[in-house]
């Protein structure tokens, strides 16, 4: 299986850190969250990796360089005009999975997590789902709605209000995604999107799977002080 990280974002949360450096390579414990996440696909046998990059990007090709991949073959997905969100980012890279029947997953850099990923792909596979979103039960701002199958049916902030779609079972997600490559025909959108706006477009006609790894360790690392709480939790 092929795998991409997406690792172009801002990392406003993650300031004053991503003033100069992106926050793939905040580090944890001494590592930096990339090489946490590529030896963690390696655990799984995931050794080709496409990563995007935006926010000094160049930092991050030259780091992949220097440590020849930390033993995978990694590609990068260059977003250096304009940064492609979740689902922008994964079109621009879609010629390296569509051209694979394979599923493949889709990660965000700053989620570290012992999730298995095996069970993962097996979930995907026995629903035949079109996309398979890791959720847990947890407290967040913004959650994705599901059926009593597990399918994706809606989205709600529950600062605003917003739902989008219609109401089901509240899970947060994790930023891991298992993903057909059937899904790319099906993505209209351009430019700069959410992938989870193409998920909740698409729902009713499409399986999009929820699997529950509540239980698991995961740590967004999406602000400095969840940096000493990543620390606590991974070597």
């Amino acid at each position: 299986m092929k795998a991409m990280i997406l690792a172009a974002g801002l990392g406003t949360r993650l300031k004053p850190w991503t003033d100069n450096h992106p926050k793939a390579l905040a580090p944890v414990n001494g590592k930096s969250l990339l090489q946490r996440n590529i030896e963690y696909l390696q655990q799984f046998d995931i050794y080709d990796v496409v990563v995007n990059v935006h926010h000094f990007a160049s930092q991050i090709a030259d780091v992949i360089n220097k440590n020849k991949g930390w033993g995978s073959r990694i590609t990068i997905s260059d977003e250096t005009n304009e940064v492609l969100e979740t689902g922008g980012g994964l079109k621009k890279a879609s010629s390296y999975f569509s051209s694979s029947p394979n599923p493949f997953l889709l990660m965000n850099v700053d989620i570290l997590t012992n999730l298995n990923l095996h069970k993962l792909l097996q979930a995907h596979h026995t629903e035949n789902a079109m996309a398979t979103l890791a959720v847990s039960s947890r407290q967040t701002s913004r959650y994705l709605l599901f059926n009593k199958e597990n399918l994706l049916c809606g989205w709600h902030n529950d600062k605003t209000g917003e739902t989008k779609g219609v109401a089901g079972n509240k899970k947060a997600f994790s930023g891991i995604h298992i993903i057909s490559p059937d899904i790319f025909p099906l993505i209209t959108e351009t430019g700069k999107f959410s992938i989870l706006d193409v998920y909740l477009r698409i729902c009713n006609t499409q399986p999009i799977l929820g699997y529950d790894h509540s239980g698991d360790l995961l740590q967004d690392v999406g602000k400095p002080e969840s940096i000493v709480e990543a620390e606590k939790k991974f070597n």
